[in-house]
């Protein structure tokens, strides 16, 4: 039961980032993605590592830059150009691809193995969510396409290498996070001024979109993501990540008034039900303990010896 608590606290991450089309489309200036990239990651970041009241040491600083740069810095401006080059529908697919860039690496990188059960529901998922988001007049480009797939690759990245870091010792998933959003935002900045330019005038709908996306959006929803990297499987944390275009598609026909197809809805039984079978499936798995993970174990049982020796 513990296991599927952090399941669905971990859920909580790509529901939230489901929002983020309405809430562009909605409040938010016209075609500044950059700014709203750094506008996201920076104030979040800045927030959790001041809560944390704890910086990187030695290592942790070219690791948390690292990390900081697959899972933000460079993931935001790609999945914004492949959203801005490339339908929507097709922006959302390629994003869904992240899982099974994460099965491959998780092997390589974590030695986790991945199921026929696991692989099959991540492939069933992507197909879900093309069924959802498709039109018959998607257009394709490449430059786009590019960018959509390294999107889904560097934080599939990101994801294997924040489980294969683990967090350093005495510091929680709250100042990771932190330290991962501030290096994020930090490196959009000067993107953001070449391709853009000045920030542009805020009015109280912007005030308020930007505060939902850096406090609920950014801020809680990485935490919880992280923290669900560290405490599940690299794997099965990413088979979450199609609840977020499934989301995307409810909000769309609940507060914006889009229609959806029998077509549609079938996919979106499809995508979620693939989710829950490719968690099921991971809970299968028996998968290696990783550093953090022994660490804690073997003090556990320590703490045992201690004990019967007593």
């Amino acid at each position: 039961m513990k296991r599927y608590a952090t399941v669905a606290l971990t859920a909580l991450a790509p529901v939230s980032w489901g929002s983020t089309y309405a809430v562009a489309t909605e409040l938010l200036p016209p075609d500044r993605p950059l700014f709203t990239g750094v506008m996201r990651a920076l104030p979040a970041g800045l927030l959790l590592t001041a809560l944390a009241r704890t910086l990187p040491k030695g290592e942790w600083w070219w690791k948390s830059a690292v990390l900081g740069t697959l899972n933000i810095g460079a993931f935001f401006p790609l999945l914004f150009l492949s959203a801005y080059r490339l339908p929507g529908g097709v922006a959302a697919v390629l994003g869904s691809l992240g899982p099974l860039f994460v099965v491959g690496l998780a092997s390589l990188v974590l030695g986790e193995r991945a199921s026929l059960r696991t692989v099959l529901a991540a492939v069933t998922a992507a197909f879900g969510v093309s069924m959802v988001v498709l039109t018959a007049e998607a257009e394709l480009d490449l430059i786009g396409i590019v960018a959509g797939v390294v999107s889904s690759a560097s934080m599939g990245a990101g994801t294997v290498m924040t489980k294969r870091w683990g967090r350093p010792e005495g510091v929680g998933p709250l100042a990771m996070t932190g330290w991962q959003l501030t290096a994020g935002g930090l490196l959009i900045i000067p993107l953001a001024a070449l391709a853009e330019g000045a920030p542009p005038a805020l009015d109280g709908d912007a005030l308020l979109g930007y505060g939902y996306l850096a406090l609920i959006n950014t801020a809680i929803a990485y935490w919880l993501w992280f923290r669900g990297i560290g405490r599940l499987t690299a794997t099965s944390v990413t088979l979450l990540g199609p609840l977020s275009p499934l989301t995307a598609a409810v909000i769309g026909w609940a507060a914006l008034g889009q229609a959806l197809s029998p077509v549609q809805l079938a996919g979106m039984a499809l995508a979620f039900g693939a989710t829950v079978a490719g968690q099921l499936a991971a809970a299968r798995t028996p998968q290696p303990f990783s550093s953090a993970e022994q660490s804690d174990r073997n003090i556990s049982m320590d703490l045992s010896d201690e004990r019967v020796r007593r």
